[in-house]
């Protein structure tokens, strides 16, 4: 069964001094402030879109690390994952980074960091982000 996801932007003004709300519709979770200056230069207490894009991408990457490490036997006890998703003004997005911190019980090193490189290479947010690079690094807590 598909699931179609909503968010809307409703924006005010021009670029450089307007404003306006991100809203999480089918959710209806969340509604969040942005501007330029958030997007461009980093503003406590606004979103822009590259870190709802990470809160997307972390969030996906964990569900696929998850499952496939409960498929392996190994479920973890825990993923903390940071996606860090750089935008430069005038060029776009240039990456995103995941930085993965799990606690998993009866993991070998190398078991962990294929199943992280697995889950970098196939949850379907870093599939949508085949555009630009996407890093990993990833540890056992």
């Amino acid at each position: 069964m598909a699931v179609t996801s909503e968010a809307t932007t409703l924006w005010f003004g021009d670029l450089a001094g307007g404003s306006g709300t991100t809203s999480l519709d089918s959710s209806d979770a969340a509604e969040f402030p942005v501007t330029w200056a958030a997007r461009a230069e980093g503003v406590a207490g606004k979103t822009n879109p590259e870190e709802l894009l990470g809160a997307a991408h972390s969030a996906c990457f964990s569900m696929a690390l998850s499952h496939a490490l409960g498929e392996a036997g190994t479920p973890p006890e825990s993923l903390q994952v940071t996606a860090a998703v750089t935008f430069v003004p005038g060029e776009g997005i240039s990456g995103s980074h995941l930085l993965v911190s799990a606690k998993i019980p009866g993991i070998t090193e190398a078991d962990f960091a294929a199943a992280a490189e697995d889950a970098k290479r196939n949850c379907p947010v870093s599939q949508a982000l085949a555009g630009i690079p996407i890093t990993l690094e990833a540890s056992l807590a």
